[in-house]
């Protein structure tokens, strides 16, 4: 017998294969399944939520992915935001500038400058305080992928899959004839 490991994904089937739960005997879409796919068995997505049945293994996973693409988008928005005001001080600069004599253009030109890296640090530090969100969080996900059955069900699966190759290996029994004594040869 090949050591079952105690590592089931979670898989889902089409409506119309929905097949008994393992455990209220509903029909459930939802399968969960050893990556080596030999033990695999019907679930509802109900049994999947309790503790006392299986242990989700890949929710802080989950989790830590959810958060890097939430910071990405933010990420993302902070920098876009950045821009529209360059590109409107740059509009305002321009307008400025056909307005104003040489002499004011260079002072204004230093104030923008100013301005201009003040709001470069804003966007820097913004953006620093938002990589340093990116350090783990624990928090809860829902939908994990991968599951650890509790003591007692993993059990069960264990105590189930021995049952079969022992039936099995019965039935080979039966059907070799050289497994059954020979009938007695000779006289009485």
């Amino acid at each position: 017998m090949m050591a079952l490991k105690n590592v089931y994904h979670r898989r889902l089937v089409a409506e119309s294969s929905a097949k008994a739960c393992w455990i209220c005997y509903k029909p459930s879409a939802t399968v969960l399944i050893t990556p080596e796919s030999d033990d695999w068995f019907h679930i509802c997505a109900g049994h999947l939520t309790d503790r006392k049945f299986a242990i989700p293994k890949d929710a802080e996973d989950l989790a830590e992915k959810k958060r890097k693409a939430d910071l990405d988008t933010e990420i993302a928005a902070v920098k876009k935001e950045f821009e529209e005001k360059m590109r409107k001080k740059l509009d305002r600069r321009k307008q400025k500038e056909h307005e104003k004599d040489g002499d004011k253009k260079k002072e204004e030109k230093r104030e923008e400058k100013s301005e201009d890296a003040d709001d470069e640090k804003a966007k820097e530090a913004k953006l620093k305080e938002l990589e340093q969100k990116k350090e783990p969080e624990k928090a809860t996900v829902e939908g994990p992928r991968v599951f650890e059955l509790q003591k007692n069900f993993w059990q069960m699966r264990v105590q189930k899959k021995r049952d079969v190759e022992v039936a099995k290996r019965n039935r080979e029994r039966l059907r070799n004839p050289t497994m059954f004594p020979s009938a007695p040869s000779g006289g009485l």
